[in-house]
C-alpha cells in the first residue's frame, strides 16, 4: 500500500522578487524550504532575481506573477502557505505624492486583504510585515547639532541609542500614511482575531540584488553612479544622517521572527543598523570614491517633504527579543555592495579592493 505524499506548504514572500524578498527567499531555500514568489514584475531588473533564484534552487522557487490587489490570486496564495513575507508594496514617497489613491490601494487595501484572506483561510500562518521608519515622521522636535559632514542628536542618550519603539507616530507623507496605517491593521488583526503578526519598521537596508534609484535603495544608488562617474543628486544639505543594515542581517531578523513569533506576535520592531552603522550622506559618498578611486560631482536640490534629518534605529528590542548578534560593520557591508555592482554591470568599471 502506497503511504500518501504530504503536501508540501512553501513559504509565501509577496514582492518576492525584490531586493530583500530575493535574499531572504534565497535563505529560505537554501534552509530546504519551499518558496512561492508572488510578485507583479513591475519594477525594471526584478526578472534576474527570480531567474537566479531558479537557477540557484530550481524546484524551491515557484513564481506566481500577480498584483499584490487581485483578491483571487492572493487568496489562493495565502491558502498553500505555511508563513507570509509581506515585501509587496509602493515604496517612494515622491510616488505616494503623485498619486496618493494608488499608493493607499497598494500599501494599505491590499495589506488589509491579505489578512483578510489569512484569517478566512483559518491557516494561521504567521505574517511578518515589512513597514519604515517613515512612520516617525519627520522627527523635526530632535534638537540637531551639525558638523560639515553630519547632524547628530544634542541629546546624548538620543544619539547613543538611537529611535526606540516607544516614539509616537506621525504619519508624514502619502506613503508614511499608507505605511503606517497598513502596519497598524497588521498589529490590530493580532489584537482582534489573534492572528501570528509582527511588524518590522526598517531603516536602510542594502546589499546585494539592490536596484537603486533616486527614490529608494540609496545606497546602492549612490555606488551606481560613482562607479558609472556620474553626478550624485542630493536632496537636502547631505548631512541627513541613517543606519545602514546589510541585508544578509535583515534576512537573518525575519527568518528568527517567524521562528519565535509565538513570542513577539502582535508587536513592532524598529530594524536597522543602530547607532553603530550611521551614516550621513556625505560619508557614505565620500567613503564610495575611495572605493571608486574617484571624486564625484554632486547637485544639491531642496529638501523634499517628509524628510527626516536625523533617523537612527534604536535595535536594543529587536536583538534582545531574537537574539540578534551585532550587524555587519557599514564600511564592510558599503564595500560588499560595491564589489557585487562592479561584477553585476560589466559596462561599470570594477576597481580594485580597498580595505574596509
Amino acid at each position: 500500500m502506497t503511504s500518501a505524499v504530504r503536501k508540501i506548504r512553501p513559504v509565501l514572500v509577496t514582492g518576492g522578487a525584490g531586493f530583500i524578498g530575493s535574499n531572504l527567499a534565497d535563505r529560505l531555500a537554501s534552509e530546504g524550504e519551499h518558496v512561492l514568489i508572488y510578485d507583479a514584475l513591475v519594477r525594471p531588473g526584478v526578472e534576474r532575481n527570480v531567474a537566479w533564484l531558479r537557477a540557484r534552487h530550481g524546484a524551491k522557487i515557484a513564481l506566481a506573477v500577480a498584483d499584490v490587489r487581485d483578491a483571487a490570486a492572493l487568496g489562493d496564495a495565502v491558502k498553500e502557505a505555511s508563513a507570509i513575507f509581506h515585501f509587496a508594496a509602493q515604496v517612494a514617497v515622491t510616488s505616494s505624492l503623485l498619486d496618493p489613491l494608488e499608493d493607499c490601494s497598494v500599501n494599505l487595501e491590499a495589506t488589509i486583504r491579505l489578512l483578510e484572506s489569512i484569517r478566512k483561510s483559518g491557516a494561521r500562518a504567521p505574517l511578518i510585515f515589512a513597514s519604515t521608519n517613515k512612520v516617525y515622521g519627520d522627527l523635526a522636535d530632535i534638537e540637531l547639532a551639525a558638523n560639515e559632514e553630519a547632524y547628530q542628536p544634542r541629546d546624548e542618550i538620543l544619539g547613543g541609542r538611537g529611535i526606540s519603539e516607544e516614539r509616537s507616530l506621525e504619519f508624514h507623507t502619502p506613503y508614511g500614511c499608507s505605511k503606517g496605517a497598513a502596519e497598524q491593521y497588521v498589529l490590530d488583526y493580532a489584537r482582534s482575531f489573534g492572528l501570528p503578526t509582527a511588524v518590522m519598521r526598517m531603516s536602510c537596508i542594502y546589499g546585494p540584488r539592490q536596484m537603486g534609484t533616486e527614490d529608494q535603495g540609496w545606497v546602492a544608488h549612490f555606488l551606481l553612479r560613482v562607479l558609472a562617474g556620474e553626478p550624485i543628486t542630493i536632496f537636502g544639505d547631505g548631512r541627513q544622517v541613517r543606519d545602514l543594515l546589510f541585508v544578509d542581517d535583515a534576512v537573518e531578523a525575519y527568518v528568527r521572527a517567524r521562528r519565535h513569533i509565538g513570542k513577539i506576535g502582535g508587536r513592532a520592531f524598529n530594524l536597522g543598523g543602530g547607532p553603530a552603522n550611521a551614516v550621513s550622506l556625505m560619508q557614505l559618498i565620500a567613503y564610495a570614491e575611495r572605493l571608486a578611486g574617484r571624486k564625484i560631482e554632486l547637485d544639491f536640490q531642496p529638501w523634499r517633504a517628509g524628510d527626516q534629518r536625523y533617523y537612527v534605529s534604536d535595535t536594543r528590542r529587536i536583538a534582545r527579543e531574537l537574539g540578534l548578534a551585532p550587524p555587519l560593520a557599514w564600511r564592510a557591508g558599503v564595500e560588499r555592495l560595491f564589489l557585487w555592482l562592479s561584477a553585476e554591470h560589466g559596462d561599470l568599471p570594477a576597481r580594485r579592493k580597498m580595505g574596509a
